[in-house]
């Protein structure tokens, strides 16, 4: 418990240097009031605008004010709270001191509050994330113990090569080659479509439905990466697994190889294979970016760089923290599946 606390107190500072990283990153790179007005708004509107954003006041301040508003711990007077519409539990008189939903302001594009942008493409990320790491997890570990078990082999060989090959080709690049092949060159064949989200809209009624085939090609292409590395570190982690003692026990009390392999062997084998499945899971959630962006499927990664397009700070600021709490959650949730796998390991 001592251990989980604090893990949980490193996590809090791990957020507290991405908020002051983030914050210093987009410092000076273009004046946020002349993005919102524009190039034909006068003097007296600028300074309101910068006003209204904190940029009239020193840098540090202005660092403790948007810490003060992504914090979930906060005090803010009485009129900030209606201003920004915060939710939570505030005490006091006019200063008030609360508990609230991190606030991540508004973006300069469309003048929605930054979370609600974040929370209408998480969906769309989750349901890819999802079935891009079923697809490598289930081939990766059946392919993996397959490879162990027929070690030397030629299935094993063609385990260890396709693995590398997965291993050694970017995303970017198996995007725009998969794309292009099942999207463009063989779409009669196929039926798939080179860019489309997870729900279209019918042109006569307006209603939204759900398309499932526009999931295919992103799942399959971020899915490429994580299986192969999946694959590897499976095989690997059998090897050394079947070459204990008490393998060989198992298979002298008569059972079979099929109850040998996936009760006994697998099972102690899975913790380096939870570590890779836990690391990518967040990786994926947290936005991949150049894959949603080159199939125009709307997630968290399409969503920045197209923020980023428009120079809209605040959505980009609140996708990196977003990541950011989405890789702690699951690394401590990987925490909590090594005592459910492995009984020796102790949270």
């Amino acid at each position: 418990m001592i251990l989980f606390i604090r893990k949980i107190f490193y996590s809090i500072l791990v957020l507290l240097g991405v908020v002051a990283l983030v914050f210093i990153m987009f410092q000076g790179l273009g004046d946020p009031a002349k993005l919102l007005i524009g190039q034909t708004g006068d003097k007296k509107t600028l300074d309101n605008i910068r006003k209204d954003l904190y940029l009239d006041q020193p840098k540090w301040k202005q660092f403790l004010l948007y810490l003060n508003d992504v914090s979930p711990l906060c005090i803010h007077n009485k009129s900030e709270i209606e201003k920004k519409q915060l939710k939570g539990l505030f005490i006091g008189g006019t200063t008030k001191v609360g508990i609230k939903i991190p606030y991540l302001r508004k973006s300069y594009q469309t003048k929605k509050n930054v979370t609600d942008v974040l929370l209408e493409a998480l969906p769309g990320t989750i349901l890819l994330a999802v079935t891009a790491m079923l697809f490598a997890t289930i081939i990766g570990i059946l392919l993996g113990v397959l490879a162990a078990v027929k070690k030397g082999t030629w299935m094993d060989t063609s385990a260890v090569f396709a693995s590398i090959a997965g291993i050694s080709a970017p995303s970017f690049f198996m995007a725009i080659i998969i794309a292009f092949l099942f999207g463009v060159v063989l779409h009669a064949y196929t039926g798939l479509n080179l860019t489309g989200s997870w729900f279209d809209m019918d042109e006569v009624t307006g209603e939204k439905y759900l398309t499932i085939k526009n999931l295919l090609l992103p799942a399959f292409t971020l899915g490429i990466r994580p299986l192969a590395i999946i694959t590897q570190l499976t095989r690997s982690s059998m090897l050394d697994v079947l070459s204990q003692d008490y393998i060989r026990t198992a298979y002298a009390k008569g059972l079979n190889k099929q109850t040998v392999v996936f009760k006994h062997a697998l099972r102690n084998a899975l913790n380096p294979v939870i570590t890779a499945i836990t690391g990518w899971f967040a990786e994926l959630l947290a936005g991949a970016f150049f894959v949603e962006y080159i199939f125009g499927w709307k997630g968290i990664g399409k969503i920045t760089v197209d923020a980023l397009g428009k120079l809209d700070y605040p959505v980009v600021m609140g996708a990196v923290l977003l990541s950011a709490c989405i890789f702690i959650i699951i690394n401590m949730m990987a925490d909590v599946l090594y005592g459910i796998v492995d009984p020796r390991v102790k949270l």
